[in-house]
């Protein structure tokens, strides 16, 4: 029931994780300190005038119990930071969350790496951002991402391909943003969590998305940038890891493309470039637990789709009617060599029916 009440005092405009904590200090419990009049709240100098009327405004309009009823109908938990279930690496941060709504099962380890970038996401960076995640999801590795358009989205649908998955949303969790993901984000309740430190119905709002980002740092090892331009919330989220501590890894791209030039600038100022996974799996000695026998046997292609394969790249998408000319094969041909590809994970579809590599090794 205390979770309840850290719920409420966090819910009030104004109350972060600092006040929160002094108004357990001095009247020791959440509960207390929710239910204390106006005179102790001004006695207890935790609050100023302004945030006192918040807190006494809130408590007389919401009814807590019918709240914590209508969240539990949705599936909707509540971990504090001194429950056992709290990512351990989250409470170890400067300023972590009293409070993490969430649906899902929350990461039972610390094995977690965190995939950003840009939300107007090249075909090359939506490409490496979901080949990287499904191959460190594959390994074991459990990927955080915000579930923003771009980088975000590839990276959970990588790791959905293979593991676990964590989406931090800077609305509730009980509200989709942006509304196109929503059969991702139900996915990821399924296979991992959805998780906000924003109270169910709280909408997106920009000023939310600064403090997501350091929530999706403080629950990993380290974050790989994979498209960023100069000025981005992705590089935001890299100085959170810095001054965390953590790791920051950069995937290099082209010297022509405006959202290359903040990875470009992680990487000089010393970021550990990466472009496979195994870079990463090196870093943290994760790549020695890894069992041969683990690994699917590379899979061989029939000499029309080698052919079709061949076109393809991993940046610049291309049309069926361009594969169908290079190629001399009937259009009915190609479009079931791409099916076929797509069904073994070997292409993704853009739109307008434009294909590009989703492997980049092991075909033979």
């Amino acid at each position: 029931m205390e979770n309840l009440y850290l719920a409420a005092l966090q819910m009030v405009p104004g109350i972060g994780s600092s006040r929160i904590k002094s108004l357990e200090d001095y009247f020791g419990s959440a509960r207390q300190a929710w239910l204390a009049d106006r005179r102790d709240l001004f006695l207890s100098k935790c609050l100023d005038n302004n945030i006192c009327n918040n807190l006494i405004g809130y408590r007389d309009k919401i009814d807590i119990y019918h709240l914590a009823d209508q969240w539990d109908k949705q599936g909707i938990k509540i971990c504090s930071l001194k429950d056992d279930n709290y990512p351990a690496l989250l409470r170890n941060t400067f300023n972590p969350p009293q409070v993490l709504f969430y649906r899902g099962t929350l990461p039972a380890n610390d094995k977690m790496i965190a995939v950003v970038g840009s939300r107007r996401a090249s075909a090359y960076g939506k490409n490496i951002a979901r080949l990287l995640a499904a191959e460190l999801a594959g390994s074991g590795v459990g990927i955080v991402s915000g579930a923003a358009r771009g980088i975000d989205s590839s990276a959970h649908q990588g790791a959905l391909e293979k593991g676990y998955t964590v989406a931090v949303l800077g609305s509730g969790v009980d509200i989709c943003y942006p509304p196109e993901n929503a059969k991702m984000i139900a996915r990821i309740e399924e296979r991992g969590a959805v998780v906000s430190e924003y109270a169910p119905g709280t909408k997106a709002s920009p000023g939310h998305f600064p403090a997501r980002n350091r929530i999706i740092n403080g629950m990993a090892l380290g974050v790989i940038i994979v498209e960023a331009a100069e000025r981005s919330g992705a590089l935001i989220t890299a100085d959170f890891a810095l001054e965390e501590g953590r790791d920051v890894f950069a995937v290099p791209g082209s010297v022509f493309s405006e959202t290359s030039r903040g990875t470009h600038w992680l990487i000089k100022q010393g970021a550990k470039l990466v472009d496979t996974a195994g870079d990463v799996l090196k870093e943290y000695g994760w790549d020695e637990e890894q069992d041969d026998d683990n690994f699917s046997k590379p899979p061989e292609l029939l000499e029309e789709e080698k052919i079709v394969y061949s076109l393809l790249n991993f940046e610049l998408p291309m049309g069926i009617e361009e594969i169908v000319i290079k190629t001399k094969l009937s259009p009915s041909t190609v479009a079931y060599i791409l099916m076929q590809l797509g069904l073994r994970g070997l292409t993704v579809e853009h739109s307008g029916q434009r294909y590009i590599r989703a492997a980049r090794e092991g075909i033979r």
